[in-house]
């Protein structure tokens, strides 16, 4: 199998120490609610900011909150596939693709590093809105919270297929894909919250 981590293979009951400094060791641990809760709370309340300010018809507000949501799941696909597992043919590229996910694949069941820590997830919202605000005006306050909703999804998702088994329903797709990501083949199964970009650009896991 491709090596994405420094293991020879997962360790699924260890954790990467990742700083010596034992405040930066804490700062880089999250509980994945505190995420979850800054992305879903900054959504809302740029939705009912918006309802309350921007002359935007209802239908309108609805497509650009599906649409926020429907492209956060290709930027998570293109973050995933382009970023998280490039080619490490630096040192400096070889640090940052291990510290952001590198050495998630060697500790795939570190619940504690299954998001990114919150001073991070804070700033990320900050570059979103002000990015979003800058391309689209007012409609920032319908699109954002899609995208937004879509990110505390992935998260919710990625918890959930590292931390518990998975059910005996259509949602199973989703533990057996990133299962054979990180224990097969990295080089399919990009999509956590969807399959969809998987299948649409062919990495999607082979049938046998």
């Amino acid at each position: 199998m491709k090596k994405i981590g420094r293991l020879d293979r997962p360790d699924n009951s260890g954790s990467a120490k990742m700083f010596t400094n034992p405040a930066l060791e804490k700062l880089s641990r999250t509980h994945i609610s505190i995420p979850i809760a800054i992305f879903l709370g900054v959504g809302l309340f740029s939705l009912y900011f918006g309802i309350f300010t921007a002359s935007i018809s209802f239908w309108k507000g609805a497509g650009l909150l599906l649409s926020g949501f429907v492209f956060f799941t290709f930027v998570e696909y293109l973050l995933h596939r382009y970023v998280y597992h490039m080619v490490p043919d630096t040192r400096w590229k070889d640090k940052l693709q291990y510290s952001v996910h590198g050495v998630h694949h060697d500790y795939p069941k570190d619940k504690d590093r299954l998001a990114m820590p919150p001073v991070i997830s804070g700033l990320y919202t900050v570059i979103l809105y002000f990015l979003f605000e800058f391309i689209m005006g007012d409609m920032v306050f319908y699109f954002l919270p899609g995208f937004l909703v879509g990110y505390a999804l992935y998260l919710g998702v990625h918890f959930t297929v590292h931390a518990y088994q998975p059910p005996k329903n259509f949602l199973k797709i989703l533990w057996v894909n990133h299962a054979i990501h990180h224990y097969k083949d990295p080089d399919v199964a990009f999509g956590v919250s969807t399959p969809l970009w998987d299948y649409v650009f062919g990495t999607a896991p082979k049938k046998h």
